[in-house]
């Protein structure tokens, strides 16, 4: 059924949907619900002749059967195809965003495609007011959602946590990308670096009913191109078995000066679907190489500055020549699932991370008012592997008028990574309007492991979904209990050893009510989970390890669906610990508390034909409300703006039959770069626009894309790579005017 059909028959699906599995029921039911479809539909046609008295209808019985939802089971594409009507909201599978007690939005392949997105950030940021993204073309991707910070080691892939790319993922990869706001501890588990603003999921490729063999050419200014295939196909006498594959290439110059990109990524997804149990294997190879990165931006700002230079065109590079990072990540990951019944599924998965950063990169300090900076290079190493799995049962059952759809989970996750970390001085200073990082630094005795860190996050989970009054109330309860253990081993001058041993129970609870078929009003308490902070040697506590620390978000909210355009308005507050030492006491403990307040406001959808919108607009209060003597208490903290709006559109033109016009405006507000206020960025606009045309060529179907990012050519900075006191300029310059042309063909 297509989704404008899903929409249109809100009738035949509510009654289908209250049919019990494996139920027996006569033709003349399913004739009666159809009619019911029918007659929502509205449609314009003559009522059929009454039957004469002497006519009879033979019917015989017709046998419907149901099955639970899948993994595989992707939610069907919403009105305009940009996004999906559902996604993945972990450890309670699949659900439609109407059906779900927490905002969130999946991102479908045919936006990632049009979007001519490359990296994770700039297709998740480009138009949800909840995403801003500090970084461009980093290495190492960071995210703000709601808020707070998080970074692409916490991105799950296929559900499981530390399986995604390593420092930085490619979007061919995903069906969907789907992202969901605010903590998420009872839901996926504590992330290895302690994400809570929210988390991220990319969902991988699988072969459709139909063959497909799909060639893309991509090229951005000034010179980097690109060739993406896509190949898939299903055989067997009930298309059973399914293939996969995508390859991608790009290499040549960004639009950033002496800035020069490369990447390599293989991926295979097969799948097995039988009648009861459903399999998959997926492996991927990425191979990533930047030259002249700007890696930190300016990563701080001296306690002397009162005043910023202002901001360059983003083709300035703030980087040395000489710098460079390399990323590689090899993954395979299985996942099974097993129906021992009509209501209760088996599963299983586990997956595999080998891979690591190779680096040579620089640190930089804005020491004065008058644009001088100091500089640091830093050589560095990362190589590890990473192994995540999970096994649970989910259900469904009945107590009287309740139903119940439960899961139990438990998940496990290891890392185990060495470093290879050295500094060496740049002599001198440079000046921002001139900057000159001298030659390639040299870095006598490096290459010995300098430490080793080892991690296991362990957890069990149990959630229920209680429904009410036709489902038009659900109640989901659960909980989860997270244990953590990571081991610091450093080696050398500082030799030390730090182990970890720490465990915490995160309950959630959220209410939803389907108050129309059009309207549904939610509610949740949901908690996030970040390691404990160890004390550092300067302390009197030095060594000492504080407990996961514990982030509760109050949400509440509402969602309209009109059928082709769906609104969502949430208010949330999120609260999260930190540590500091006490200078008074010298003790280091969890002193400090910082809390977001924000109202949000989301849309997607055709708002009317040929039109689609999607966007939206977030106020974000961030504020320290516990500090140490001597901190600041009540302000907004550094590199998160309180407003953000942004807005995305497609119209098809009517005159011109294949032909689509693209825009999106972005607006962030003013932000803080450091905690005291001392400094601040100024709000900034930024506006692309574009084209699409779709044809054939005799049967083929072919798209071309162009899009001019940034088409003003706007100077601004970012904001802050982490978030951190004095950070404010480490996201570095934003985008600079950037042309994207593809083209695609369906052999």
């Amino acid at each position: 059924m297509s989704e404008r059909c899903r929409h249109a028959t809100p009738d035949l699906l509510q009654a289908a949907q209250r049919f019990t599995f494996n139920r027996t029921f006569t033709a003349v039911h399913m004739a009666l619900l159809l009619g019911l479809g029918t007659t929502s539909m509205g449609a314009a046609a003559a009522p059929p002749a009454e039957p004469s008295k002497q006519q009879t209808l033979e019917l015989t019985e017709t046998l419907v059967e149901g099955r639970m939802d899948t993994a595989d089971d992707l939610p069907p594409v919403y009105a305009g195809g940009q996004v999906a009507s559902g996604s993945r909201v972990g450890l309670l599978g699949n659900k439609d965003f109407m059906e779900t007690p927490f905002n969130i939005i999946s991102y479908t392949d045919e936006y990632i495609q049009n979007r001519q997105a490359q990296d994770i950030g700039s297709l998740i940021g480009a138009t949800d007011p909840s995403v801003y993204v500090p970084t461009k073309r980093s290495n190492f991707e960071t995210f703000f959602i709601r808020g707070f910070y998080s970074n692409a080691d916490d991105i799950t892939y296929n559900g499981l946590v530390g399986m995604a790319p390593n420092m930085r993922g490619s979007t061919e990869l995903a069906e969907r990308i789907e992202v969901l706001k605010g903590p998420s501890a009872l839901l996926n588990g504590m992330p290895p670096s302690g994400s809570v603003g929210g988390s991220i999921n990319l969902v991988p490729k699988r072969a459709g009913d139909e063959p497909l063999a799909r060639l893309t050419t991509t090229y951005e200014s000034r010179g980097l191109g690109g060739v993406h295939a896509d190949l898939g196909q299903r055989f067997g006498d009930k298309k059973q078995f399914g293939i996969r594959f995508n390859g991608v290439y790009r290499d040549g110059d960004t639009p950033v000066d002496n800035q020069q990109h490369k990447m390599a990524l293989s991926s295979l997804g097969l799948d097995w679907r039988g009648e009861r149990a459903r399999i998959s294997l997926d492996f991927y190879k990425q191979r990533e190489r930047i030259d002249g990165l700007n890696y930190f931006g300016i990563s701080t700002i001296g306690t002397n500055v009162t005043h910023l230079p202002s901001p360059k065109k983003g083709d300035y590079a703030l980087a040395p020549e000489w710098a460079y990072t390399i990323n590689n990540t090899t993954t395979t990951l299985a996942r099974g699932e097993y129906d021992l019944s009509d209501s209760v599924t088996a599963y299983a998965a586990w997956g595999q991370r080998d891979g690591g950063y190779n680096a040579l990169i620089n640190s930089s300090t804005l020491i004065n008012n008058a644009g001088d900076i100091s500089s640091s290079a830093i050589r560095s190493i990362r190589s590890g592997t990473q192994q995540s799995g999970e096994v649970g049962l989910k259900g469904k059952f009945q107590t009287g008028p309740v139903g119940h759809a439960w899961t139990l989970a438990t998940t496990r996750f290891t890392s185990d990574n060495s470093f290879k970390d050295a500094r060496a001085g740049i002599p001198g200073t440079t000046h921002f309007d001139n900057l000159d990082f001298g030659n390639t630094p040299t870095f006598p005795g490096y290459g010995v492991t300098t430490s080793q860190t080892r991690a296991t996050l362990g957890s069990y989970a149990l959630a229920d979904t209680l429904s009410f009054a036709d489902d038009r109330v659900q109640w989901t309860v659960g909980a989860r209990r997270q244990r953590v253990e990571n081991t610091t081993e450093n080696f050398g001058d500082r030799a030390s050893k730090v182990s970890y041993d720490e465990s915490r129970v995160s309950p959630a609870t959220a209410l939803l009510v389907k108050v129309t078929d059009k309207v549904s009003l939610y509610g949740n308490y949901i908690e996030g989970l970040s390691q404990g902070a160890t004390a550092p040697d300067t302390a009197a506590n030095a060594g000492a390890v504080m407990q996961p620390y514990q982030t509760k978000q109050y949400e509440v909210g509402a969602k309209v669906d009109l059928g082709t355009f769906a609104h969502t308005v949430s208010l949330f507050q999120i609260e999260k610990p930190s540590a500091y030492t006490n200078p008074a006491t010298n003790i280091f403990g969890v002193y400090g508390e910082q809390r977001n307040r924000g109202v949000e406001w989301s849309f997607f959808g055709e708002l009317q034909p040929r039109l689609r919108l999607m966007g939206g607009a977030t106020y974000t209060q961030a504020e320290m409300t516990k500090v140490v003597a001597g901190g600041v208490k009540g302000e907004q903290v550094t590199g998160v703006p309180k407003v953000i709006a942004k807005l995305g559109t497609e119209y098809d033109l009517l005159d011109v039959p294949g032909l689509t016009l693209t825009g999106n405006v972005n607006h962030t507000g003013k932000q803080y770069a450091t905690n005291d206020h001392r400094v601040s960025l100024d709000a900034y606009t930024t506006y692309d626009v574009g084209a699409r045309y779709a044809f054939k060529v005799e049967t083929k179907p072919v798209t071309l894309r162009a899009t001019v990012q940034n088409v003003t050519n706007k100077a601004y900075w970012l904001g802050s790579w982490n978030g951190g006191d004095g950070s404010g300029l480490s996201g570095g310059l934003g985008a600079p005017r950037t042309l994207l042309v593809s083209g695609t063909v369906d052999f």
